[in-house]
């Protein structure tokens, strides 16, 4: 049977780290391919590292056909909710993905929804008619607390990686991808000039650490000088009185100097 690989969509959720494809592999080598890969016509939707493991080492394997699918949308819709609901993805990854979602569900037009062809399709590998359906009749994802709640993180943790995806840059972005540094200290150093990331992520984990925690100090010190900023009278009024104090000082201490002489 003829597979079409779809570039885009195997590159729509992110690869398996090394360590990860390297155990797949043993896997599929000692056990076989024992889930079928899913099929959208002749496009692959699920199961691209298994194929490529599988085509190289000649290992025999089977696929599912699904008309489940109306749309690309569908399938990258599918896809997301099939990533955010495995342990192996990680807070990052799962922030983004909600991100993506409500991204598609923003855009999308509605549809009337018709209905699927039947298919031999186990549960676990393709989605359910009803679950296609939610899919095109889904209302955009409006507030923070809804990412949240679908990528099983704080509103706080969406607001972040929301920002490293849009300042971050690459380097920095790959950083906490392999988990380099958190979610927190990436999006402080996302709010440094690009130049000054790439630094810092060049640098490694250390020099990435301190660069965050010169962001968070600085916002700290921000913090503690705004609101005499804002009383220009009690700002000079305090630096007048610190001038007299170090004045004083000055003459208290050779006033004892004079005395020990």
């Amino acid at each position: 049977m003829h597979i079409v690989v779809n570039e885009d969509l195997k590159a729509y959720i992110d690869p398996l780290t090394a360590e990860e494809q390297e155990a797949l592999e043993r896997s599929l080598i000692k056990e076989g391919c024992r889930d079928a890969l899913v099929l959208w016509g002749e496009t692959l939707v699920d199961g691209h590292n298994r194929y490529g493991i599988c085509q190289k080492h000649g290992i025999p394997f089977q696929t599912l056909q699904s008309s489940l699918f109306h749309s690309l949308e569908d399938v990258h819709l599918w896809m997301i909710d099939q990533h955010l609901g495995r342990r192996s993805v990680s807070d990052f990854q799962r922030g983004v993905l909600a991100l993506r979602k409500r991204g598609i569900l923003a855009n999308r037009k509605p549809a009337a929804v018709s209905e699927p062809a039947t298919d031999e399709i186990g549960a676990s590998e393709t989605p359910s008619a009803a679950g296609l359906a939610s899919h095109a009749l889904a209302e955009p994802l409006q507030s923070r607390e809804e990412l949240a709640k679908l990528a099983r993180l704080s509103s706080n943790q969406v607001v972040m990686i929301e920002r490293i995806q849009k300042q971050a840059a690459p380097e920095v972005v790959a950083a906490v991808k392999s988990g380099s540094i958190s979610i927190n200290a990436a999006a402080a150093v996302a709010t440094l000039p690009e130049q000054e990331q790439i630094a810092a992520a060049l640098g490694g984990r250390d020099e990435l650490r301190q660069a965050a925690k010169r962001v968070r100090d600085s916002k700290k010190r921000v913090k503690v000088d705004a609101p005499l900023a804002q009383e220009p009278d009690k700002l000079e009024a305090l630096q007048a009185r610190i001038a007299e104090l170090l004045a004083e000082n000055a003459s208290l201490r050779q006033q004892l100097a004079d005395l020990t002489a």
